[in-house]
């Protein structure tokens, strides 16, 4: 009656361990104390010396040793392989069953070069296989039994329960740690990608906007003929050459958080002077010998916005339309009071919209040409930041046209910091 009792007491320890290893192991992500208490409990509940886990390895087709119990050599195991072929552990794995080795010394499956090369005396092996998704992942074994007496199928049973929870564990583990290495590569690249834009952006505007001014003087003090033919082509590389540097700048300026904004009260007449201003839209309006036309607001039309941001916003309108307009077009910028609202508004005599594409083209990297034909180049995102811009200052882009070959008006509208009186 008393080793009944007895029995019972430690099959219910048994269980409550088990309890406590599937809270254990749904609660932590991080493999190297999760490998450890999974090695703890299969030596407790089976009564063994030790315990590892093994993984398979595509890499090298065999089986690595990932963890063990602590102490003496076993921990010198870790990243020490085993074949698949001639070992208990591959048997387990093969067969996708629970192999039990009382001696090893009398079973031929037995791999004795792990204890040769650490000087380990397996005498007895328990190994049950490791499955998560249908997909054996390695093998979880305990080794020397103690006492006279071999496992039994209870302790089996548990192992095996055990290594179940564990596989599921121990993958769930390992996408996390894949996926936060992953992130880590990934934050390094964008690094190294906003620190080559930021350099490669400054130090090409300086000279190019040298090479700008020449060309532009040449190709206006030339006469007519081979100089000029050749101005004209160096103008119009450092043009497209231009017109990436403004996107490298746009898709860097895109990735930053556009929700921490510094608010303040602008006049919009401010506004569009700093914009008209703009070394990029007078380089590039000079060069395509552009007629702007702009009529300034009153000040006392008043926006509360992220300065800087909006600028940003403002001016991709601008440049969008000295882009595609061709040389000599004329471009126009004014504002009107709608409302509580102030809509500023861009007209140009440039290539046109599509009536389709309208809402695409605020698209990030849209462009209305085929990547094959098309010779405005750019990225195609400086309508896209400009919308999102607009929009984190509760406003709104839209863009109207008549069609290719009839020009297009785009409308940027921002609420009013103040009502404005109109008669």
């Amino acid at each position: 009656m008393q080793a009944q009792i007895t029995q019972l007491e430690r099959k219910v320890a048994i269980l409550t361990r088990l309890t406590e290893v599937s809270t254990v192991l749904n609660s932590t992500l991080q493999t190297e104390p999760l490998l450890k208490y999974i090695m703890d409990a299969a030596a407790e509940m089976t009564d063994s010396e030790g315990a590892s886990v093994l993984l398979y390895s595509r890499k090298i087709n065999e089986l690595v040793f990932a963890a063990t119990t602590s102490g003496g050599q076993a921990l010198n195991l870790i990243g020490t392989s085993v074949p698949l072929e001639g070992s208990i552990a591959g048997k387990v794995v093969k067969e996708r069953r629970i192999v039990q080795v009382d001696d090893t010394n009398r079973d031929p499956d037995h791999y004795d070069g792990v204890d040769r090369q650490k000087q380990f005396d397996t005498r007895s092996v328990l190994g049950v296989p490791m499955t998560s998704k249908d997909k054996v992942i390695g093998v979880l074994e305990v080794v020397n039994k103690r006492g006279s007496t071999p496992w039994t199928a209870d302790e089996a049973n548990y192992l095996s329960t055990l290594a179940a929870q564990a596989a599921v564990a121990i993958e769930s583990a390992q996408l996390v740690s894949a996926l936060r290495k992953a992130n880590e590569e990934l934050s390094e690249l964008d690094k190294l990608k906003n620190d080559f834009i930021a350099i490669a952006s400054h130090e090409l505007r300086t000279p190019l906007g040298v090479i700008l001014g020449y060309a532009t003087f040449l190709q206006e003090e030339a006469a007519d003929g081979e100089m000029s033919e050749h101005a004209s082509k160096v103008l119009e590389s450092a043009m497209q050459l231009r017109r990436l540097i403004e996107d490298m700048i746009n898709l860097r300026y895109l990735q930053q958080n556009q929700m921490d904004m510094r608010r303040e009260d602008v006049t919009v007449a401010s506004l569009f002077d700093d914009v008209t201003r703009h070394q990029d839209v007078l380089e590039l309006a000079t060069v395509k010998r552009h007629k702007m036309d702009v009529a300034v607001p009153s000040s006392d039309v008043i926006v509360k916005i992220d300065r800087g941001r909006l600028m940003m916003a403002l001016t991709n309108l601008l440049i969008n339309a000295v882009r595609f307009t061709p040389a000599g077009g004329y471009i126009s910028m004014h504002a009107t009071i709608q409302r509580n609202e102030v809509w500023i508004q861009v007209r140009d005599t440039g290539v046109g919209i599509p009536k389709d594409k309208l809402e695409q083209i605020f698209d990030k990297f849209y462009q209305i040409e085929d990547h094959h034909t098309r010779h405005h180049g750019g990225l195609g995102i400086g309508l896209s930041i400009a919308k999102a811009l607009v929009e984190a200052h509760g406003g709104r882009v839209w863009a109207e046209s008549e069609g290719l070959g009839k020009g297009a008006m785009f409308t940027l509208s921002l609420p009013l910091a103040q009502q404005v009186v109109t008669k």
